[in-house]
């Protein structure tokens, strides 16, 4: 008999083990199974809004909640469903005790988290912004939860230490000027629910007044939501808060604070351990507890406009908060946005604005050559981009303090032409325009990058460049030659300063990137104005008053500003006399007599031509709709405008909204709608 090894007698024992794990798995699966069929015993249903971005599925569908879920399965919470064969991300709206659905329903496959991030009133807001833009919730949420970072939430939010004293005599002493501003901080501190559009004079440090409005709010019980256009204004006003508030009373929510600080401070808030929030546009979605304030700051940035899909502003995000949640409403900036000033128009908001006498104290403004003086002493001031009095101002601004000059193009020389027949120079490759990016650089185009040594005019010949449009990096090199010993510094493009200090400099910055000076600048002068009048687009006008209100506001009480353009321009004018409200005014019946925005709702329909002419096919609009165009806006693109009086707005949306559900449920070529686009070129 052949002798067994020590191996093959081990081998059943093996076996047995196997046969045992197997029959463990088995009663463990059997057991999940049982507890997944066991449904919970209170409210059974939830309804779940499920990621998908199809706009015909955008609605909740029931699922059943598993026992072993029943405590988890919150409403707010982050769960995975099973949809259309696959594994999908959703969240719980509500818990309900039965669903009209006449079927089975299908189990919730597991909660992923039990942390309520989507609370009922951010919810309704999604669904109403949703509406409003003709888009799908899931892309709204999207802008309103930010992601989730595990191990951040596992970690308790600290409330605050101690409660805030408002001190009312500050906060009524900083809002002196802007009247009637103390009777607005003391209805905010009351529970009142006041709405304001606010024409800040200039000089003045707006980052505080906010903080006093969102304190007062904060004594009174209540939350504030302050939203400004980027991530500069944000550390301003984050830096106000803090000296107003006191530490760990408020947060700010960034995308530039990375995905586990952002997170940390989102759960801050939904959870209630903060309730002041000063954020960029995603931030008027933040979960705010008894939110008693909404507030905007310069509304007519277009950054306050979401880039992607479905494009909602935060203006009228935090309007739609507002009508919802009942909140006091802040409308606040140096220039009044014809939106704004309709508010006004309408009787839905009351005015702060400073008096004359202020506004007189605060600065001075005037235009190189306006005068027939000034063309005596120079008569080539109209002709010259910077004039004798521009160069004037500058060194009596020096002898006292910063200097900033705004100029709006980005580089060296910006745009090139024939020095003989002023034809603009385009590159031989790709017709785009060439450009001069630094001093010791050949012309180069600024679409293909190819270099232009040899060019030569196709009209008549001449090989000589010269350039109309310089950019700021020559225009702080020439302001340093002029002015030899005095630090001239630049802050545009990739490089901008957030502030600078009180020593004399020039700083030459573009629209937008102007840092604040310590105490403010001594003189602010404007260049190349004629430039930023140029483009072809409804706000043109509108845009480049609110860009150099915002560069003038800069100055130090008492201050100088100095523009260079034609001083007969109805822009101008207004920064002269500083009446920005009465070119709001103004700008608000033109458009009212030619039927344009804020008079009317405005959508326009972009895609291939066939599928352009698909969807005005397909919409339903309102019996007073307009339909403007198609136009051609590309190669193989067009594009439609449809307008309805401002009355018919929301009928127009829901049109446009049951436009897209359909287009989805036939899977018909996508369009990109938009309602009330920031600009129509």
């Amino acid at each position: 008999m052949t002798e067994r090894t020590e191996e093959q007698f081990e081998l059943p024992v093996l076996v047995r083990k196997q046969v045992r794990d197997a029959r463990a798995r088995t009663a463990r699966a059997r057991k999940k199974q049982a507890a997944a069929a066991e449904v919970a015993a209170v409210d059974p249903v939830a309804r779940v809004l499920v990621d998908v971005p199809l706009a015909h599925l955008d609605r909740p569908f029931d699922y059943s909640v598993p026992a072993a879920m029943a405590d988890t399965a919150v409403p707010g919470a982050r769960v995975k469903v099973r949809f259309a064969g696959q594994d999908v991300d959703g969240y719980v709206l509500e818990r309900a005790p039965s669903s009209s659905h006449t079927g089975t329903l299908a189990a919730l496959r597991r909660v992923v988290s039990a942390e309520p991030v989507l609370s009922p009133a951010v919810a309704a807001l999604t669904a109403d912004v949703a509406e409003r833009y003709a888009g799908t919730r899931s892309d709204v949420l999207r802008l309103a939860v930010p992601a989730r970072h595990a191990t951040t939430e596992k970690q308790p939010s600290t409330p605050a230490d101690a409660p805030v004293s408002f001190d009312a005599a500050a906060a009524s002493d900083a809002w002196r000027g802007h009247e009637p501003g103390a009777a607005f901080l003391r209805h905010l501190a009351e529970g009142g629910s006041p709405r304001a559009v606010w024409a800040a004079a200039p000089a003045t440090d707006w980052p505080h007044l906010l903080a006093h409005a969102a304190a007062a709010t904060y004594a009174g019980g209540r939350g504030a939501l302050l939203c400004v256009p980027d991530g500069k204004d944000v550390a301003r006003v984050d830096r106000a808060l803090t000296a107003v508030l006191g530490e760990g009373h408020h947060v700010a929510l960034t995308a530039e604070a990375g995905p586990a600080r952002r997170y940390a401070d989102f759960l801050a808030v939904s959870r209630g351990a903060r309730r002041v929030v000063v954020g960029t546009r995603a931030a008027g979605f933040a979960p705010v507890h008894d939110l008693g304030l909404v507030a905007i700051w310069d509304d007519g940035d277009d950054l306050h406009a979401e880039p992607r899909a479905p494009y909602p502003h935060t203006r009228e995000t935090l309007l739609l908060r507002a009508e919802r949640e009942g909140t006091a409403v802040l409308v606040g900036g140096f220039a009044r946005t014809v939106e704004g000033h309709y508010l006004l128009k309408t009787g839905w908001a009351r005015e702060l604005s400073p008096p004359r006498e202020v506004l007189r104290a605060r600065v001075t403004v005037s235009i190189a050559g306006a005068s027939d003086r000034d063309l005596a002493r120079d008569p080539h001031t109209r002709a010259t981009r910077v004039p004798r009095e521009v160069h004037e101002a500058i060194r009596v601004g020096l002898t006292t303090g910063p200097v900033l000059v705004q100029t709006p193009r980005v580089g060296y020389v910006a745009s090139l032409a024939c020095e003989r027949c002023r034809t603009p120079a385009r590159c031989p490759v790709c017709t785009g325009p060439l450009a001069i990016p630094a001093p010791t650089s050949p012309p180069a185009c600024r679409w293909c990058a190819t270099v232009a040594e040899a060019w030569s005019c196709p009209e008549c010949g001449d090989r000589g460049l010269r350039a109309p449009v310089l950019g700021d990096a020559r225009t702080a090199e020439e302001l340093g030659r002029s002015f030899p010993s005095t630090l001239v510094r630049t802050s545009s493009g990739d490089t901008v300063l957030a502030d600078v200090d009180a020593r004399p400099a020039i700083v030459v910055a573009t629209p937008g990137a102007e840092p604040v000076a310590e105490g403010g600048y001594a003189t602010v002068v404007l260049l190349d104005t004629w430039l930023m009048l140029g483009r072809t687009d409804l706000r043109t006008v509108e845009e480049a008053l609110r860009r150099w209100a915002n560069a003038a506001a800069l100055v130090r009480p008492g201050g100088a500003v100095v523009a260079v353009g034609d001083p007969t321009h109805p822009a101008l004018q207004a920064l002269v006399r500083w009446d920005l409200a009465g070119f709001a005014a103004r700008e608000t019946r033109e458009r009212l007599e030619a039927h344009l925005p804020p008079a009317s709702r405005l959508a326009t329909i972009t895609g291939s031509p066939g599928a352009v002419d698909d969807a005005v096919t397909l919409l339903d609009a309102p019996a007073a709709a307009e339909v403007l165009g198609p136009v051609a806006t590309g190669a193989d693109e067009s594009r439609v405008v449809v307008r309805v009086p401002r009355a018919h707005g929301p009928a127009l949306s829901k049109a446009l909204g049951d436009l897209q559900r359909l287009r989805s449920s036939r899977k018909l070529d996508a369009v990109r709608i938009q309602v009330d686009p920031l600009s129509i070129g």
